[in-house]
């Protein structure tokens, strides 16, 4: 890859699952749309959270989390009480890192091996629009800082916009299914990208419920090994999803983060080739002109797809899904991704619909195409292993349910580590279908039974007779 940073080498050799290292955030916002629903704390989606009276605009889990925020809170809680509101995402963060920097100077631990002045900001490379934008973020930012903090030049201020804007680390909630935030992590910046990396960069949210304050934990990244790394081997995670062409993420790579990426897998373009997988019948695969239409109509389709999906309209989701994959299914591969995005909705939207047993065969084919393209140790694998799982076990497809919950954990155990709230709710999955599956085997008439009793909550009959169950 042109153009690398400085980038990270191991010292010793580090295991399949190790914590390289463990480092929390230097400042970190949650993003403006979800304000009302994540706690500014830990990053934890809540249903009801507690809102903080002064400004009204922070949340948190409850007042342990608020007491633990209220370092990081405070000069933002005044500052956002003087202008009435609070400004976007950006600012507020920019806001938080100068904070920390005038509180702790920018050499917040011995751990720390970069200050926020030495990272790149890029501002040289941007497009004119993008400066535009930039400095219409200064100018709120210079509207919400507040008189009595001490002043910062505008030359400052644009840098730590622009490191933010190549820097900033997406964190998703608890349970690893939504970008909730975005925060700086110093060290984490030093890590140079690869498409196919031997590390990935997780969310802790950390724990604030013991009573003793002593065995409170921060939140904080922490970047884990997919595989064995060797002394002297440099770091990387990557940017960018795998799941898309390498030209296309090579053009994502230049546009958001400044560098032309020249890895194993862009340079050779690896797995293009199932990513644009066509159907091969006995030998007979489709015209380009066929394939051409097929992918026009799969393109229109998605976006319409996303229309109805933000309307709330889940059915027309459906309907839309089932005909575009009719028209996909004698066309592409298995592995294709138009074919694998429509499969991944389809699946999701007729879970939340509580029509599992459609949504089971679908998810089965979408984890079968995931399996061939991901890294075998990716996260995204494992999530999605993980909700195919779930998808077959309430479609009442306990065999299948348990492999795919068992082979989720093996990923997410190397990812997450044991301790993360999704690898516990796994756990517990994990035995549950266990049990589940042990009673299936022994007899499943019984199974079957005590399953329709549970889901209709109708006393469970065996030859015509009740079964006496203990609560």
């Amino acid at each position: 890859m042109n153009d690398k940073g400085r980038g990270l080498r191991v010292t010793k050799e580090i295991s399949t699952g190790d914590v390289v290292f463990a480092e929390a955030s230097f400042a970190a916002v949650v993003f403006d749309s979800l304000s009302l629903q994540v706690c500014h704390s830990c990053f934890r989606r809540q249903a009801n959270p507690h809102r903080c009276a002064q400004c009204k605009f922070a949340y948190y889990c409850d007042r342990t989390c608020q007491r633990a925020a209220w370092d990081e809170h405070k000069q933002e809680c005044s500052a956002i009480k003087n202008i009435g509101k609070a400004p976007n995402e950006n600012v507020r963060l920019v806001a938080r890192i100068l904070w920390r920097i005038q509180k702790d100077t920018g050499l917040v631990s011995n751990a720390q091996l970069t200050t926020l002045d030495l990272l790149e900001d890029h501002l040289s490379k941007m497009s004119p629009e993008d400066l535009k934008e930039l400095k219409v973020d200064v100018q709120h930012f210079y509207n919400y800082w507040p008189k009595k903090s001490k002043p910062v030049g505008e030359d400052y201020v644009s840098h730590l916009f622009g490191v933010i804007n190549c820097n900033g680390f997406t964190l998703s909630d608890q349970r690893g299914f939504q970008a909730v935030g975005v925060g700086l992590f110093p060290n984490l910046c030093l890590v140079n990208h690869d498409c196919w990396p031997n590390c990935t960069v997780i969310l802790n949210p950390g724990n604030q419920a013991a009573l003793d304050a002593s065995f409170h934990s921060k939140r904080r990244i922490e970047l884990r090994a997919l595989g064995e790394i060797s002394e002297g081997e440099e770091l990387t995670v990557s940017y960018v999803d795998f799941l898309i062409v390498s030209k296309e993420r090579q053009r994502l790579l230049k546009q958001q983060y400044y560098f032309d990426c020249k890895c194993e897998h862009c340079t050779s373009g690896m797995k293009d080739d199932l990513m644009t997988a066509v159907r091969d019948t006995d030998g007979h695969k489709p015209s380009a002109d066929v394939v051409k239409a097929v992918t026009d109509f799969s393109l229109q389709a998605l976006v319409k797809i996303e229309e109805a999906r933000t309307e709330g309209n889940f059915h027309e989701v459906v309907k839309i899904c089932r005909e575009c994959l009719e028209k996909q299914d004698p066309v592409f591969g298995d592995t294709s991704l138009h074919l694998l995005r429509v499969l991944s909705t389809a699946s999701e939207v007729l879970s939340f619909l509580q029509q599992f047993t459609e949504a089971a065969g679908y998810a089965k084919r979408m984890v079968d195409g995931y399996t061939k393209l991901y890294h075998p140790n990716n996260a995204q694998l494992g999530m999605a292993i993980m909700r195919a799982g779930v998808t077959h076990w309430h479609a009442g497809l306990i065999e299948a349910a348990h492999r795919l919950i068992c082979s989720a954990y093996a990923i997410l155990i190397i990812t997450h580590g044991a301790h993360h709230p999704i690898t516990k709710d796994l756990e517990v999955m994990r035995t549950q279908t266990e049990m589940e599956l042990c009673l299936f085997k022994q007899n499943e008439l019984v199974y079957r039974s005590m399953r329709e009793a549970v889901l209709s909550d109708k006393p469970m009959m065996l030859a015509g007779e009740q079964i006496k169950t203990t609560s």
